[in-house]
């Protein structure tokens, strides 16, 4: 009896087995398609992209730096607040630079009345001359007295020569002046945005101090630190997707515009020197400059993520 329930139980697992193993093995089939399916892709790819996520947006960045010293009287510009080139974004107190323009508008004055001076004497010690040239040839005047008179207009003639000079040097003075005071405003040298804006009013500034930087909005593109051993197929001109981390799920068009002449270790404040006897080699990163087809409608910034993926083959 109890052989008989055994082998009831063994022949009901058998049962349930039975029609299970075949689904077992379909599934197993199904998985090693998609797999081979999946590493098909994934080699082909491999052979036909080269890829790399060490990449970043890039962009113009302008410096915005005065060229007098003065003190900060207005910031017109704020945080990334888009302008145009010509923009006025900060104002230096005028008032020295204003006093230094009248003076030199005073000194070209002055000059030009000496001027007049010195060419008005020319003149009358020139008649002079003309006359006791023609009093010598009547023997009324006598040969010394001649001399004197010519000596009189030469000098006459150089002192009015150098006022000329003087009114040429004061002109240029008036001009520095006023390139001095129309320094006093600061203008974006181009369009773009405003970014890290470090400038406030009161505050004293000198020349080729950094105020402000401008993130141009001409142009963006992307540099891609491919490893050396990656650069084989890589030519200028090939299609590269390009895969934002700002914008998941969404692929940008470009293309590969240049590849550098130095790695970015070679650029760097202290590069290797392999010579120093402490030689490790590591795979070196080349940067690719890549453009966009067309430009991006979404908000990209510079800075930003990127994956690249440039089609070789």
């Amino acid at each position: 009896m109890a052989d008989s329930q055994t082998q009831s139980r063994e022949g009901n697992k058998e049962e349930k087995a039975g029609p299970s193993s075949p689904v077992r093995i379909a599934l197993f089939g199904v998985v090693l398609a998609v797999g081979l399916v999946w590493g098909g892709k994934a080699l082909f790819h491999s052979f036909s992209y080269v890829e790399t996520d060490n990449a970043q947006i890039e962009g113009n960045i302008y410096p915005v730096i005065p060229r007098v010293a003065g003190k900060v009287s207005e910031v017109r510009a704020k945080d990334n607040q888009a302008v145009a080139k010509g923009d006025t974004l900060v104002v230096l107190d005028p008032s020295d630079y204003q006093v230094r323009r009248d003076i030199a508008e005073a000194a070209l004055m002055t000059a030009k009345s000496q001027a007049a001076a010195a060419e008005a004497t020319e003149r009358k010690l020139g008649a002079d001359l003309q006359r006791s040239r023609n009093l010598e040839r009547q023997d009324v005047i006598s040969k010394a007295e001649l001399d004197a008179a010519s000596a009189g207009a030469t000098a006459s003639s150089a002192q009015h020569a150098a006022a000329g000079n003087q009114i040429k040097l004061r002109e240029a003075e008036l001009r520095n002046a006023g390139l001095q005071l129309s320094w006093t405003a600061i203008t974006a040298p181009a369009a773009g945005r405003v970014s890290k804006k470090a400038v406030e009013p009161g505050q004293y500034v000198t020349p080729g101090q950094q105020l402000i930087a401008i993130v141009g909005s001409g142009e963006l593109w992307v540099v891609a630190n491919f490893k050396e051993t990656q650069l084989e197929h890589v030519r200028p001109g090939q299609p590269v997707t390009i895969s934002v981390d700002a914008w998941p799920g969404k692929e940008f068009k470009g293309h590969v515009e240049s590849i550098s002449a130095g790695t970015g270790a070679r650029f760097t404040l202290l590069p290797p020197d392999n010579a120093s006897g402490n030689f490790v080699k590591v795979a070196q990163r080349v940067p690719v400059k890549i453009v966009f087809d067309r430009r991006p409608s979404e908000h990209l910034a510079a800075g930003m993520n990127v994956i690249v993926e440039v089609k070789v083959k």
